[in-house]
């Protein structure tokens, strides 16, 4: 007859402290082992395959956060790089344009120390302060006026020729009509015969015109018309024109000749006003006067 066995309800085993004692003896065997042998060389190399996976899981977010953070980077510097290039680049441009603008004003300069050297007349050098937003006058402001001994009648010329005449003063400004405003007239004369003619500011956009020419005048397409010094005020041999045209109308008899002034005002900053005495300038009807009577 079989006998039950009794039911035993925990299992008996070792205790906590002689596994842990067990355990510690291990470790200190595994380590004396591997630090004397190479025996253990595989099993490492075997469990290192074995948790490199879940090692990539684990570091996969702090590699993710490095690798966004280092493209961030990276393309703020590439946005510096590049906006300090683009700045750069203005700054040369800049810098380019100064120095040939420069260049240029200093070569002007050059040739109106020369045609200052060339003229008996005193000069006051002047720069333009602004233009006047005028479309129906031609007028310039300059940044020097009385206080530098400028007065309305005073000639302004470059290298080219004459420019204008003042019109106008303040103590440290002054206003200069230019040749092609209707205001102004200049004796002139024509270079290859001497014959002496006014030229006038003309209707025509940038043009001069000499009027009541007989039909016959000698005047030709091409002639250089110059200062001819009637009435003190304008140097005599300074450049005014170059005829274009000569109009002749057959009915009234008479002709009118259209010249291109040989100056350039809308092309320069510097420019010389002739200390001329006005005072003792004739007025324009007795300069007419004098010009019928030759």
């Amino acid at each position: 007859m079989h006998e039950p066995g009794t039911l035993r309800l925990f299992k008996r085993g070792p205790s906590i402290e002689v596994r842990l004692v067990l355990l510690l003896a291990l470790c200190l065997g595994m380590v004396v082992t591997d630090a004397h042998w190479s025996v253990l060389g595989p099993v490492r190399s075997g469990l290192s395959m074995v948790l490199y996976p879940f090692q990539r899981i684990a570091l996969a977010p702090r590699d993710a956060l490095e690798y966004f953070d280092s493209w961030s980077q990276a393309a703020a510097l590439a946005r510096d790089e590049q906006e300090a290039l683009r700045r750069q680049r203005i700054e040369m441009a800049q810098l380019s344009t100064h120095a040939a603008q420069l260049a240029t004003e200093n070569e002007q300069l050059r040739r109106l120390l020369n045609v200052s050297e060339s003229i008996a007349q005193q000069s006051v050098a002047v720069e333009v302060f602004y233009v006047p937003s005028n479309a129906f006058s031609h007028r310039l402001i300059f940044n020097k006026g009385s206080r530098a001994g400028i007065a309305p009648g005073m000639p302004v010329i470059d290298e080219g020729g004459v420019v204008g005449q003042i019109v106008r003063v303040t103590p440290f400004t002054s206003e200069a009509a230019l040749l092609i405003d209707d205001q102004v007239s200049i004796p002139v004369q024509v270079l290859r015969n001497g014959l002496r003619l006014i030229a006038f500011g003309g209707n025509e956009v940038g043009k001069l015109e000499v009027r009541y020419l007989s039909a016959g005048v000698d005047v030709r397409v091409g002639d250089v018309l110059v200062t001819s010094g009637i009435g003190g005020l304008f140097p005599s041999g300074l450049s005014v024109g170059r005829i274009e045209r000569v109009e002749r109308d057959p009915g009234t008899g008479f002709a009118m000749a259209i010249a291109e002034p040989l100056s350039h005002p809308e092309r320069y900053r510097h420019f010389l006003v002739l200390r001329v005495d006005v005072d003792d300038v004739p007025r324009p009807e007795e300069i007419e006067h004098a010009l019928e009577q030759q």
